[in-house]
């Protein structure tokens, strides 16, 4: 079955609920901007609870390396996801973590300018143009555009991922993985249990 992440994990009951339901990964969003940033200091104890086999992934937007690093060792993370304008060589600054590189899709998206990136995974979102939101947006884009491109890394798919268009998305692009948040949520943050087990039921 294809992996899952669950982003915008505020609490440690939806922790344990997407844990539970199968989730392979987890994000913490530390973008202050976000409606599903949490605190570094309460991440922690929802990160020890976590299974060995279960990834706990720090989401920043356009972080200061220092920043970035301190929120890590804190909340005792090792995999980074960065979903806004870092550079490739603010990424490659980051040696010592797993690194997934989040891109924005519009139709016009250049696929070859993420080659230059040195990163362990591609996380592929949606573009918004009228809210220029990092992620969360609700929404999808055309994943026929990915269909054009054999990428040298894995394949996280996000952007309006819900129970009722997982399937689909999967069969049309063959991901690693796919990460949903607003597809299986109440509101920002907060999970809907019925909607988390609907998601990882239509993967079976």
């Amino acid at each position: 079955m294809t992996r899952v992440k669950i982003c915008g994990i505020t609490s440690i009951e939806d922790a344990q609920m997407a844990v539970d339901a199968g989730a392979s990964a987890l994000g913490f969003i530390f973008h202050k901007k976000s409606p599903r940033y949490v605190s570094p200091s309460k991440v922690r104890p929802i990160i020890e609870a976590l299974p060995p086999f279960v990834t706990p992934v720090g989401v920043f937007v356009n972080g200061s390396e220092h920043a970035v690093r301190d929120i890590c060792r804190l909340a005792r993370i090792a995999t980074v996801q960065f979903h806004g304008e870092e550079s490739p060589g603010y990424c490659k600054r980051f040696k010592h973590f797993k690194i997934v590189k989040a891109f924005r899709v519009k139709d016009t998206f250049d696929f070859k300018s993420i080659l230059q990136y040195k990163v362990d995974a591609y996380l592929f979102d949606t573009f918004q143009e009228e809210t220029a939101s990092f992620g969360g947006t609700g929404k999808t884009f055309n994943w026929e555009l990915l269909k054009n491109y054999k990428f040298d890394k894995p394949v996280i798919l996000s952007g309006g991922l819900n129970p009722e268009n997982v399937r689909q998305a999967i069969e049309a692009v063959r991901p690693y993985a796919v990460d949903v948040a607003s597809g299986v949520e109440k509101s920002p943050g907060i999970k809907d249990y019925r909607l988390v087990q609907a998601f990882f039921t239509a993967l079976q």
